[in-house]
Protein backbone atom coordinates (compact mmCIF):
# COMPACT_ATOMS: atom_id res chain seq x y z
CA UNK A 1 0.00 0.00 0.00
CA UNK A 2 1.16 3.85 -0.41
CA UNK A 3 1.50 5.67 2.39
CA UNK A 4 3.31 9.19 3.62
CA UNK A 5 5.88 8.58 6.30
CA UNK A 6 7.78 10.82 8.64
CA UNK A 7 11.22 9.76 7.72
CA UNK A 8 13.34 12.06 10.26
CA UNK A 9 12.94 15.68 11.26
CA UNK A 10 11.64 17.68 8.32
CA UNK A 11 11.36 15.17 5.87
CA UNK A 12 8.32 13.62 5.03
CA UNK A 13 7.97 10.93 1.60
CA UNK A 14 5.03 8.89 -0.08
CA UNK A 15 6.50 5.38 -0.56
CA UNK A 16 5.15 1.84 -0.68
CA UNK A 17 4.59 0.06 2.70
CA UNK A 18 3.30 -3.50 3.24
CA UNK A 19 -0.16 -3.59 3.95
CA UNK A 20 -1.39 -3.84 7.75
CA UNK A 21 -2.78 -7.19 9.08
CA UNK A 22 -4.69 -6.88 12.02
CA UNK A 23 -5.02 -8.60 15.44
CA UNK A 24 -7.63 -10.33 17.48
CA UNK A 25 -9.58 -7.18 18.43
CA UNK A 26 -8.38 -5.21 15.17
CA UNK A 27 -9.87 -3.88 11.88
CA UNK A 28 -8.31 -2.79 8.92
CA UNK A 29 -9.66 -0.01 7.39
CA UNK A 30 -9.64 1.53 4.39
CA UNK A 31 -9.35 5.02 4.78
CA UNK A 32 -11.58 7.46 2.80
CA UNK A 33 -9.90 10.94 4.34
CA UNK A 34 -7.45 12.23 6.36
CA UNK A 35 -7.03 15.35 8.19
CA UNK A 36 -3.64 17.51 8.82
CA UNK A 37 -3.29 19.22 12.15
CA UNK A 38 -0.57 21.30 14.29
CA UNK A 39 -0.15 17.79 16.29
CA UNK A 40 1.22 16.59 12.17
CA UNK A 41 3.61 19.26 12.36
CA UNK A 42 5.15 19.03 15.38
CA UNK A 43 5.73 15.49 14.69
CA UNK A 44 7.45 16.51 11.32
CA UNK A 45 9.45 18.80 13.46
CA UNK A 46 10.65 15.48 15.84
CA UNK A 47 8.66 15.93 18.40
CA UNK A 48 5.52 13.91 20.09
CA UNK A 49 6.23 10.87 18.27
CA UNK A 50 8.86 8.83 20.12
CA UNK A 51 10.40 7.40 17.57
CA UNK A 52 10.68 7.69 13.76
CA UNK A 53 9.91 6.87 11.16
CA UNK A 54 6.23 6.85 11.67
CA UNK A 55 3.37 7.01 9.32
CA UNK A 56 1.11 10.17 10.67
CA UNK A 57 -2.39 10.92 10.50
CA UNK A 58 -4.61 10.93 13.62
CA UNK A 59 -7.91 12.27 11.64
CA UNK A 60 -9.02 9.87 9.58
CA UNK A 61 -12.06 8.03 8.73
CA UNK A 62 -13.06 5.06 5.96
CA UNK A 63 -14.80 1.94 4.95
CA UNK A 64 -13.77 -1.95 7.25
CA UNK A 65 -11.79 -3.62 4.86
CA UNK A 66 -10.66 -6.42 7.02
CA UNK A 67 -11.39 -7.88 10.77
CA UNK A 68 -9.07 -9.78 13.38
CA UNK A 69 -10.72 -13.26 14.32
CA UNK A 70 -12.26 -11.73 17.88
CA UNK A 71 -14.33 -9.02 16.17
CA UNK A 72 -17.91 -8.99 16.09
CA UNK A 73 -19.17 -5.61 16.71
CA UNK A 74 -18.13 -4.47 13.17
CA UNK A 75 -18.04 -6.31 9.56
CA UNK A 76 -16.93 -5.62 6.75
CA UNK A 77 -18.30 -2.94 4.21
CA UNK A 78 -19.18 -0.60 7.71
CA UNK A 79 -18.34 3.14 7.65
CA UNK A 80 -16.40 4.24 10.55
CA UNK A 81 -14.71 7.39 12.14
CA UNK A 82 -11.08 6.24 14.61
CA UNK A 83 -10.47 7.78 17.81
CA UNK A 84 -6.96 7.58 17.68
CA UNK A 85 -6.68 7.81 21.38
CA UNK A 86 -4.78 4.43 22.44
CA UNK A 87 -4.36 4.36 26.56
CA UNK A 88 -2.98 1.40 28.91
CA UNK A 89 -6.06 1.62 31.41
CA UNK A 90 -3.41 0.94 34.10
CA UNK A 91 -1.78 3.31 35.15
CA UNK A 92 -3.41 5.56 38.14
CA UNK A 93 -4.60 8.80 35.81
CA UNK A 94 -6.37 5.67 33.25
CA UNK A 95 -7.89 4.41 36.34
CA UNK A 96 -9.34 7.37 37.59
CA UNK A 97 -10.83 8.14 34.39
CA UNK A 98 -7.80 10.17 32.99
CA UNK A 99 -6.69 8.43 29.97
CA UNK A 100 -5.25 11.24 28.17
CA UNK A 101 -3.15 12.31 30.54
CA UNK A 102 -2.14 8.30 30.82
CA UNK A 103 1.63 7.43 31.38
CA UNK A 104 2.36 5.48 28.58
CA UNK A 105 -0.05 7.74 26.40
CA UNK A 106 -0.09 6.57 22.78
CA UNK A 107 -2.29 7.25 19.37
CA UNK A 108 -2.67 6.18 16.20
CA UNK A 109 -0.49 8.34 13.78
CA UNK A 110 1.65 9.33 16.94
CA UNK A 111 3.11 6.53 18.07
CA UNK A 112 1.85 3.49 15.80
CA UNK A 113 0.97 3.97 12.22
CA UNK A 114 -2.28 6.23 11.40
CA UNK A 115 -4.48 7.26 8.74
CA UNK A 116 -2.16 9.12 6.10
CA UNK A 117 -2.14 5.89 4.19
CA UNK A 118 -4.32 3.72 2.18
CA UNK A 119 -5.05 1.26 4.94
CA UNK A 120 -5.17 1.71 8.78
CA UNK A 121 -5.38 -0.34 11.61
CA UNK A 122 -7.44 0.17 14.45
CA UNK A 123 -8.73 -1.63 18.19
CA UNK A 124 -12.46 -1.82 17.31
CA UNK A 125 -13.34 0.04 20.24
CA UNK A 126 -11.70 2.67 18.77
CA UNK A 127 -13.92 3.05 15.93
CA UNK A 128 -17.76 4.60 15.89
CA UNK A 129 -19.97 3.08 12.90
CA UNK A 130 -21.14 5.55 11.10
CA UNK A 131 -24.73 6.25 10.10
CA UNK A 132 -25.64 6.21 6.58
CA UNK A 133 -26.67 9.89 5.36
CA UNK A 134 -22.58 10.73 6.38
CA UNK A 135 -20.27 11.29 3.65
CA UNK A 136 -17.09 9.40 5.38
CA UNK A 137 -15.06 11.42 3.30
CA UNK A 138 -16.49 14.75 5.65
CA UNK A 139 -16.15 12.28 8.71
CA UNK A 140 -12.07 12.76 9.38
CA UNK A 141 -13.65 16.37 11.09
CA UNK A 142 -15.03 14.36 14.06
CA UNK A 143 -11.18 13.58 15.93
CA UNK A 144 -11.13 17.19 16.18
CA UNK A 145 -14.16 17.91 17.17
CA UNK A 146 -13.90 15.83 19.58
CA UNK A 147 -11.36 17.62 21.17
CA UNK A 148 -13.39 20.34 20.90
CA UNK A 149 -15.86 18.56 22.78
CA UNK A 150 -13.54 17.74 25.41
CA UNK A 151 -12.54 21.62 25.35
CA UNK A 152 -15.87 22.51 26.49
CA UNK A 153 -16.27 20.02 29.07
CA UNK A 154 -12.90 21.44 30.71
CA UNK A 155 -14.96 24.57 30.54
CA UNK A 156 -17.79 23.62 32.42
CA UNK A 157 -19.71 26.50 30.10
CA UNK A 158 -21.88 29.08 32.30
CA UNK A 159 -25.06 30.73 30.40
CA UNK A 160 -24.38 34.00 29.20
CA UNK A 161 -20.52 34.32 28.87
CA UNK A 162 -18.62 36.22 26.75
CA UNK A 163 -16.50 34.54 24.64
CA UNK A 164 -12.99 35.72 23.28
CA UNK A 165 -10.96 32.73 20.65
CA UNK A 166 -7.73 33.65 19.55
CA UNK A 167 -7.58 32.14 16.01
CA UNK A 168 -9.81 31.02 13.21
CA UNK A 169 -8.17 27.90 12.05
CA UNK A 170 -10.11 24.73 12.28
CA UNK A 171 -9.61 24.70 16.09
CA UNK A 172 -10.92 27.70 16.86
CA UNK A 173 -13.84 27.53 14.12
CA UNK A 174 -14.86 24.60 15.79
CA UNK A 175 -14.79 26.52 19.44
CA UNK A 176 -16.66 28.77 17.80
CA UNK A 177 -19.34 26.54 16.56
CA UNK A 178 -19.75 25.13 20.38
CA UNK A 179 -19.70 27.95 22.16
CA UNK A 180 -22.74 29.09 20.18
CA UNK A 181 -24.64 25.97 21.06
CA UNK A 182 -23.45 26.35 25.32
CA UNK A 183 -24.98 29.43 25.78
CA UNK A 184 -22.27 31.93 25.42
CA UNK A 185 -23.82 35.95 24.76
CA UNK A 186 -21.20 36.83 22.50
CA UNK A 187 -17.83 35.24 20.53
CA UNK A 188 -15.89 37.15 18.96
CA UNK A 189 -13.00 36.07 17.19
CA UNK A 190 -9.24 37.38 16.55
CA UNK A 191 -7.00 36.13 13.34
CA UNK A 192 -4.36 38.03 11.55
CA UNK A 193 -5.20 35.84 8.76
CA UNK A 194 -8.23 37.91 6.67
CA UNK A 195 -9.18 34.65 5.09
CA UNK A 196 -9.81 32.45 8.08
CA UNK A 197 -11.03 35.31 10.11
CA UNK A 198 -13.74 35.89 7.30
CA UNK A 199 -14.69 32.46 7.51
CA UNK A 200 -15.51 33.07 11.47
CA UNK A 201 -18.03 36.12 10.46
CA UNK A 202 -19.65 33.69 7.88
CA UNK A 203 -20.41 31.37 10.58
CA UNK A 204 -22.09 33.83 12.70
CA UNK A 205 -19.31 34.70 15.68
CA UNK A 206 -20.38 38.22 17.03
CA UNK A 207 -17.26 40.36 16.18
CA UNK A 208 -13.31 39.84 14.16
CA UNK A 209 -10.73 41.74 14.55
CA UNK A 210 -6.75 41.25 14.01
CA UNK A 211 -6.21 42.15 17.93
CA UNK A 212 -8.16 42.56 20.86
CA UNK A 213 -7.22 46.17 21.34
CA UNK A 214 -10.24 46.70 18.39
CA UNK A 215 -12.14 45.11 20.27
CA UNK A 216 -14.32 47.33 22.95
CA UNK A 217 -14.43 45.27 26.28
CA UNK A 218 -12.40 46.96 28.90
CA UNK A 219 -13.69 44.59 31.91
CA UNK A 220 -12.35 41.06 29.38
CA UNK A 221 -13.69 38.43 28.56
CA UNK A 222 -15.57 35.61 30.92
CA UNK A 223 -14.07 32.83 29.22
CA UNK A 224 -10.52 33.47 26.95
CA UNK A 225 -9.44 30.22 24.58
CA UNK A 226 -6.21 30.22 22.86
CA UNK A 227 -6.93 28.04 19.87
CA UNK A 228 -3.17 28.96 18.01
CA UNK A 229 -0.58 27.46 20.07
CA UNK A 230 1.55 31.43 19.33
CA UNK A 231 3.04 32.89 22.58
CA UNK A 232 2.06 36.52 21.52
CA UNK A 233 -1.85 35.44 21.27
CA UNK A 234 -0.98 33.39 24.67
CA UNK A 235 0.13 36.27 26.61
CA UNK A 236 -2.28 38.72 24.99
CA UNK A 237 -4.95 36.66 25.81
CA UNK A 238 -4.22 35.93 29.93
CA UNK A 239 -4.61 39.70 30.14
CA UNK A 240 -8.35 39.66 28.69
CA UNK A 241 -10.06 37.36 31.33
CA UNK A 242 -12.01 39.35 33.06
CA UNK A 243 -12.50 38.84 37.37
CA UNK A 244 -13.43 35.32 37.85
CA UNK A 245 -12.98 34.18 34.30
CA UNK A 246 -10.99 30.96 32.41
CA UNK A 247 -8.42 31.01 30.15
CA UNK A 248 -8.10 27.57 28.31
CA UNK A 249 -5.21 26.81 26.42
CA UNK A 250 -6.32 24.86 23.48
CA UNK A 251 -4.28 25.15 20.94
CA UNK A 252 -0.73 23.41 20.75
CA UNK A 253 2.25 24.68 21.25
CA UNK A 254 6.00 24.25 21.33
CA UNK A 255 7.75 22.79 24.21
CA UNK A 256 9.96 25.64 25.01
CA UNK A 257 7.13 28.40 24.21
CA UNK A 258 6.30 30.52 28.11
CA UNK A 259 4.22 32.95 29.01
CA UNK A 260 4.64 35.26 32.17
CA UNK A 261 1.27 35.36 35.21
CA UNK A 262 0.27 37.40 37.53
CA UNK A 263 -0.03 35.21 40.93
CA UNK A 264 -1.68 38.54 42.59
CA UNK A 265 -4.21 38.80 39.77
CA UNK A 266 -5.13 35.12 39.58
CA UNK A 267 -5.34 34.93 43.35
CA UNK A 268 -7.40 38.52 43.77
CA UNK A 269 -9.53 38.11 40.90
CA UNK A 270 -10.34 34.18 41.01
CA UNK A 271 -9.42 33.58 37.36
CA UNK A 272 -8.72 30.02 36.39
CA UNK A 273 -5.97 28.96 33.58
CA UNK A 274 -6.34 25.85 32.64
CA UNK A 275 -5.97 23.11 29.71
CA UNK A 276 -7.23 20.64 27.89
CA UNK A 277 -5.36 17.74 26.50
CA UNK A 278 -6.81 15.93 23.25
CA UNK A 279 -9.89 13.65 23.12
CA UNK A 280 -11.55 12.47 26.37
CA UNK A 281 -14.70 10.20 26.24
CA UNK A 282 -15.97 13.02 23.68
CA UNK A 283 -15.31 10.94 20.57
CA UNK A 284 -18.49 9.35 20.12
CA UNK A 285 -20.27 12.82 21.40
CA UNK A 286 -18.32 14.37 18.58
CA UNK A 287 -19.49 12.01 15.91
CA UNK A 288 -23.07 11.96 17.38
CA UNK A 289 -22.98 16.48 17.05
CA UNK A 290 -21.85 15.95 13.65
CA UNK A 291 -24.31 13.68 12.39
CA UNK A 292 -26.83 16.45 13.20
CA UNK A 293 -24.99 18.55 11.08
CA UNK A 294 -23.59 20.82 14.01
CA UNK A 295 -20.58 21.61 11.19
CA UNK A 296 -20.72 22.42 7.85
CA UNK A 297 -18.49 20.07 5.88
CA UNK A 298 -17.76 22.50 2.96
CA UNK A 299 -17.04 25.79 5.16
CA UNK A 300 -14.26 23.64 7.03
CA UNK A 301 -12.79 21.89 4.46
CA UNK A 302 -10.86 23.69 2.25
CA UNK A 303 -8.89 21.49 0.23
CA UNK A 304 -8.73 17.94 -0.46
CA UNK A 305 -5.63 16.26 -2.03
CA UNK A 306 -4.44 13.12 -2.92
CA UNK A 307 -2.17 11.46 -0.53
CA UNK A 308 0.45 11.02 -3.04
CA UNK A 309 0.64 14.98 -2.26
CA UNK A 310 0.79 14.87 1.29
CA UNK A 311 3.79 16.62 1.61
CA UNK A 312 2.80 19.73 -0.44
CA UNK A 313 -0.46 19.56 1.84
CA UNK A 314 1.77 19.79 4.53
CA UNK A 315 3.38 22.78 3.01
CA UNK A 316 0.24 24.08 2.75
CA UNK A 317 -0.68 23.93 6.12
CA UNK A 318 2.38 24.94 7.28
CA UNK A 319 1.95 27.97 5.86
CA UNK A 320 -1.30 28.80 6.83
CA UNK A 321 -3.43 27.85 3.72
CA UNK A 322 -6.96 27.44 3.69
CA UNK A 323 -8.84 26.09 7.05
CA UNK A 324 -8.93 21.83 7.28
CA UNK A 325 -6.41 20.42 4.30
CA UNK A 326 -7.16 16.55 3.79
CA UNK A 327 -5.80 14.13 1.81
CA UNK A 328 -7.74 11.76 0.29
CA UNK A 329 -5.87 8.28 -0.61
Amino acid sequence: MRAAIVEAPGKVVVTTVPDPTPGPRDVVVSVASCGLCGTDLHILQGEFAPTLPIVPGHEFAGEVVGTGKDVTELAVGDLVAVDPSLHCHECRYCRSGRGNLCDRWAAIGVTVPGGAAQYAVAPVANCVKLPGHIDVKDAALIEPLSCAVRGYDVLSGTLGADVLIYGSGTMGLMMLELAKRTGAASVDVLDVNPDRLATAGLLGCSRTAASADELDRPRGWDVVVDATGNAKAIQDGLGRVAKGGTFLQFGVADYATTAVIEPYRIYNQEITITGSMAVLHSYERAAALFATGVLDPSVFISDRLPLEEYPQAVERFSAGQGRKIVVEP
